[in-house]
Parts: structure tokens; sequence; C-alpha cells
């Protein structure tokens, strides 16, 4: 499957961008170049999702949500959304591959606009980071597969 509730996120995201960028600009280039790409791809999974479920409650709800300035979508329109994504990938196997590739697309321009990413079971920062370590012990952020320090140090006579 797509991943519905990351769809709906993204949609609730874009519409409500729209609305805010009506009231301002961003003002820094970056911010404006980051933008144009994300509001690029997530215009078009709008547009796809739109037109697929054109009409249907969910959507309205959806939109009017993100509309009137929520930080984020409601559970229950969340859930109504995620149904009605899920009904129409069921039905259409065009759309439910359409959506799972402009979904992913998204991501990894979200992802490379952040500069932090990691694949599955890795580790992302996207700021300072300091891993030590001491006394023969190991420090990692992640580790894959095993790991040893090898025999413990024989500990010294006692002084008599």
């Amino acid at each position: 499957m797509f991943g519905a509730e990351i769809v709906v996120g993204y949609v609730f995201a874009w519409v409500a961008g729209r609305a805010r960028r009506a009231a301002t600009r961003a003002d820094a280039h970056v911010d404006a170049a980051v933008d144009a790409g994300v509001d690029r791809l997530s215009g078009k999974l709008h547009v796809l999702v739109a037109g697929k479920l054109n009409g249907d409650p969910a959507l309205g709800r959806l939109t009017s949500e993100a509309s009137e300035g929520l930080s984020a979508p409601t559970e229950q329109a969340t859930q109504q959304m995620v149904l009605a994504l899920q009904g129409a990938a069921a039905s259409d196997p065009d759309f439910a591959r359409s959506i799972r590739d402009l979904a992913s697309e998204l991501k990894a321009a979200l992802e490379a606009a952040s500069g932090v990413s990691a694949s599955a079971g890795g580790l992302a920062v996207g700021g300072s980071l300091t891993i030590t370590a001491q006394d023969g012990s190991i420090a990692a952020g992640v580790i894959n597969g095993g790991a040893s320090v090898g025999n413990p140090p024989v500990p010294a006579p006692p002084r008599l």
C-alpha cells in the first residue's frame, strides 16, 4: 500500500501552505527555492487526490480544516481521508501507484531540503552529535551486527 496517513498530511500541508502564503511570503531565497520544489510536488499530489476524490466529504473537511488555519488535521478528518484514499486506491491500481510514487518523491525532496536523512535502521542528526566511549566500552549511534571489545582487562593484584 502507500501510507495514506502520510498522503493526508501532505495534502493538508499543501492547502494550509497555500492559505498562509496568501497572507505572507517567505523572505529568504533558500526558503523560496525549497518551497518551490516541495510546493510543485505537493501541488501535483493535491491535484491527483482532488481529482480522484472530487466531491468526497472527507476531502472537503480536510480542505476546510486546512483553510481555517489548523496546524494539523483533526483525527476524524484524517481517518475519513485515509479511508477515502484506501478505497480509491483499492479500486484503481493506477491511482495507487501514482500516489505512492508522488508521496515518495515528496518525501525525498523534503529530506534533501532538510539536509538530514537516514535509511531504515539508520540514525539521522540535524545538529551536533558527540558519541564517546571510555574504559574499554563501545559507543555508537547505530551498530549493525555484532560488537565486541575483546576480553576485559585483568584486574591488578591487590596491594598489601
